[in-house]
């Protein structure tokens, strides 16, 4: 049997064509631009500080709520807030040198129908020192509804953990601690069969939210609303401090 072999008069043609096409895709190759990295993803915005002004019958209270470390309190806090829930509320527990709680109790000391409870974010960071503000609860951990407390002085073992949980803040007194003082300094005695209560009652008229800080001269202290000096060591205390209710 013969076995054809290919002229090399076609097989120089076919390897020349050859040579051109790798040629062509490696310039094709070199020539295509390189993907460009895709871009890191953005971070997320960092969360600001959020300003509320809490007008009362002695004055005005000017808090910097911390939106970055408990935003589950100070969006729950902006909420009541924002519906009008705390006007005509009342500081109904006051004890001088430790702390003045409110936000739950109406003017005729029965408490106001709230949301459902919200989680404690006791661990966050924040220390109850004085002029910080901070979720009031019961005894259960996640049981902080709309009422909170003010730290009249450096309140550290409200940040130990009792019962699983301590004390949640989540801002401060940024202008107005005249005003806290003069809450903490009022007579209290019993009623409606709660201790502490204020003889005469000290009324939030209001919170706002206000669109940034502060101004240097915002008014705080009103006429006649004489502030105490302020306590430099905590008492002793109940062993469940600034419950939601009694």
């Amino acid at each position: 049997m013969l076995t054809m072999i290919p002229s090399t008069r076609f097989l120089r043609p076919l390897a020349g064509l050859s040579a051109l096409i790798l040629t062509c895709l490696a310039a094709a190759q070199q020539a295509a631009p390189t993907p460009a990295p895709a871009p890191a993803p953005a971070a997320p915005p960092s969360a600001t500080p959020v300003y509320a002004a809490m007008t009362t019958s002695k004055g005005t209270i000017y808090l910097e709520l911390d939106a970055a470390k408990a935003p589950i309190s100070v969006e729950n806090f902006v909420t009541y807030a924002k519906e009008g829930f705390y006007s005509g509320t009342v500081f109904h527990r006051v004890i001088k040198g430790f702390m003045i709680q409110g936000g739950g109790h109406g003017t005729d000391m029965k408490l106001k129908p709230t949301r459902a409870p919200i989680q404690n974010e006791w661990n966050n960071g924040l220390k109850n020192s004085r002029g910080t503000i901070s979720m009031a609860r019961t005894n259960a951990p996640n049981s902080a509804t709309s009422q909170f407390f003010i730290n009249t002085v450096d309140n550290a073992m409200l940040d130990q953990p009792r019962g699983g949980a301590a004390y949640a803040v989540f801002g401060k007194v940024v202008r107005g601690m005249d005003v806290v003082d003069a809450i903490a300094d009022t007579p209290t005695g019993r009623s409606e069969g709660m201790a502490d209560v204020p003889k005469t009652q000290v009324v939030i008229e209001k919170v706002e939210i206000l669109p940034g800080p502060p101004a240097a001269d915002a008014p705080t202290l009103k006429p006649g609303a004489a502030a105490a000096a302020p306590s430099q060591t905590a008492p002793n205390t109940p062993a469940t401090p600034a419950p939601k209710a009694p």
